[in-house]
């Protein structure tokens, strides 16, 4: 899972490059990078010979199924929803802050009992980390549509809790290429399309000839959402949704350790501080089992 918000941390500083080379909106980059990811999933599938699989496990948990593709859909599109309209900084505090939270309340209704002191630590600990890395980062110029994207970003954040929700009791029972398959193959029947219609709508274009932008693409699909959700899945087998979610705030970490060693930002003391935090908070998940495995 660690490994999973590393891998994700190197979308952020992906996306725009993309965007400057080729001229292709943040939704047309998602919706060709869930092609690539369905693409290698695919081939990967067939090698190992769980199309079968794929199949079956698509018609007898197909609400499952569907849930979580259409979550994981809706987390990515409303992600780059958010980022256009309120910046990358206030994206990553909300949706990323907010999921944590909600598995934490709807896990202590499902079950009845409040949440322990441990848990409710770690995902303080965590926002908190999160807020400071976020906010340390580089300022991100006046945001068109502030509102708007504050709220797609909460969208993307409820999106992203259900979806680990959803996928835990798969996870348990499933082996990971046949779950990653066969979700991601939902994502993108949700992906793609938004990729073709939201730019055609506002007149941008769908298509470059910048072969750099097509490498940067078949990356993002194949290592960010391919293998990353593979891990996720992987994980979610050992470890509850709600410690999850937090171990893969690694991603603004990573976003942030990029910006500074490649794009020569600067991180700020409260910057420091805040990845400490969010090293605590992961590092406190291994060292704590109070909380169930996900059923």
């Amino acid at each position: 899972m660690c490994l999973a918000g590393v891998l994700w941390g190197t979308i952020g500083p992906a996306i725009p490059v993309v965007h400057d080379m080729s001229g292709l909106s943040p939704v047309t980059i998602g919706g060709y990078r869930a092609f690539v990811a369905v693409v290698v999933l695919v081939i990967a599938a067939a090698l190992m010979r769980r199309l079968r699989d794929c199949a079956r496990l698509g018609r007898r948990q197909w609400r499952r199924v569907t849930a979580v593709g259409v979550s994981t859909a809706i987390f990515q599109l409303f992600f780059f929803l958010a980022v256009l309209w309120a910046g990358v900084s206030v994206t990553t505090v909300v949706c990323l802050g907010f999921a944590p939270v909600l598995l934490l309340i709807t896990g202590s209704v499902r079950r009845r009992r409040r949440p322990s002191a441990g848990q409710f630590l770690t995902v303080t600990v965590a926002v908190a980390g999160l807020l400071l890395v976020s906010v340390a980062g580089s300022p991100d110029g006046d945001a068109p549509h502030p509102v708007l994207g504050v709220f797609a970003a909460l969208v993307s954040g409820t999106a992203y809790a259900l979806s680990a929700e959803a996928a835990a009791p798969l996870s348990l029972r499933l082996d990971t290429l046949t779950m990653t398959t066969t979700t991601t193959c939902v994502a993108a029947m949700v992906l793609v399309p938004a990729g073709l219609i939201v730019p055609a709508t506002s007149g941008e274009g769908v298509w470059t000839t910048d072969l750099g932008s097509w490498a940067l693409i078949g990356y993002l699909g194949a290592v960010t959402m391919a293998l990353a959700y593979a891990l996720l899945f992987t994980g979610l087998r050992t470890t509850a949704s709600g410690a999850a979610v937090v171990a893969t705030l690694l991603e603004p970490v990573t976003a942030v350790v990029i910006a500074v060693v490649f794009l020569s930002e600067r991180l700020t003391v409260a910057g420091v501080v805040g990845v400490v935090l969010i090293m605590a908070a992961i590092g406190s998940l291994g060292s704590r089992s109070t909380e169930p495995a996900p059923q």
